[in-house]
């Protein structure tokens, strides 16, 4: 069943981006629900597993999306990896952790993203706007990060997304 719920999570976050959230932008940015979650399962399980979810994760996302393949899958791996890698001696307990993380990975995502995008396509042009729109990303995920990273982790310790039976 826990499984089937980490499968089922980013479905839902690109829903609610795409629908609710649509209603609630900040200047025309939604907040990146999916790398809020891979940068929670980074947290919680460790470098290794945070970068497949982190994969498969922007992989679904570049599905939806329809354009780029594989640049959010690229740059969500290395971003779950490294957050995986940094978490080693936090208290992940704490809810300021997970406000942390996810305000690291999201510049970090951003970087990645710019960085292999200007690599794969010479002709990809960045504006202020972007820029602007990656701020207003930053802001909205670590306020949405906050209360959502209480249920994950209490979620993944002992409830539905507990990947094993320790505590």
């Amino acid at each position: 069943m826990h499984y089937l719920l980490h499968f089922l999570l980013p479905f839902m976050a690109v829903f609610l981006q795409s629908t609710v959230f649509g209603f609630y932008a900040i200047k025309g940015t939604l907040p990146d629900l999916v790398l809020v979650f891979v940068v929670f399962f980074s947290v919680i399980h460790g470098a290794a597993p945070g970068t497949a979810y982190g994969f498969l994760c922007g992989l679904l996302e570049d599905l939806y999306l329809g354009r780029f393949i594989g640049l959010n899958a690229i740059s969500k791996a290395l971003t779950g990896f490294l957050v995986g890698k940094l978490q080693g001696g936090f208290f992940r307990e704490n809810f300021i952790i997970g406000a942390l993380a996810v305000a690291f990975g999201t510049l970090l995502n951003a970087s990645i993203f710019l960085l292999v995008s200007r690599l794969a396509f010479a002709s990809f042009h960045f504006d202020q706007q972007f820029f602007i729109g990656i701020i207003y990303q930053f802001i909205y995920n670590v306020i949405l990060a906050a209360p959502l990273y209480g249920w994950y982790y209490r979620s993944s310790r002992i409830g539905l997304l507990r990947l094993s039976r320790e505590k």
